[in-house]
């Protein structure tokens, strides 16, 4: 079975002075604006990076659901923060790391077991396994 998905960004204008928009496939963003000061100074609005980051918690977070289910158990609930870092390296800017950090309520897991199946998800979600090239870390908690 093969899927595929688009994404489209359309940008004119120089680096700092230039606009962009951001669509998807499914239409949950259409010409959604970005820019320089968005990615780059903290002014609200979207950017790559979190785009990469909401992507990757969805998955990781869907990911450790089918893992929890194959061992018996379902969450009450999982809410997962994924913190790109984009850095300046020597040949311009670069996401260097990305952290997950996983609270859940998963009756019947203690959290080592919960810890075991969350680094399974990890490693074999589809998006980390795109990001390979970056670190990946991961914290957990149940509560």
């Amino acid at each position: 079975m093969q899927i595929n998905r688009t994404g489209q960004a359309k940008w004119a204008g120089g680096l700092k002075d230039g606009k962009g928009q951001i669509s998807t496939q499914s239409g949950a963003l259409k010409e959604y604006p970005y820019g320089f000061a968005t990615r780059f100074e903290g002014v609200p609005g979207t950017n790559p990076e979190e785009l990469i980051g909401a992507a990757h918690a969805g998955c990781f977070t869907m990911a450790l659901s089918l893992i929890l289910g194959e061992a018996g158990l379902t969450a009450d609930s999982m809410e997962t923060t994924a913190k790109v870092t984009l850095e300046s390296v020597a040949d311009g800017f670069a996401i260097t790391a990305i952290h997950l950090s996983l609270k859940g309520r998963v009756p019947g897991a203690d959290l080592t077991k919960f810890t075991e199946l969350a680094n399974k998800a990890k490693a074999g979600c589809p998006v980390s396994k795109a990001l390979g090239a970056v670190p990946i870390t991961l914290d957990v908690s149940l509560g």
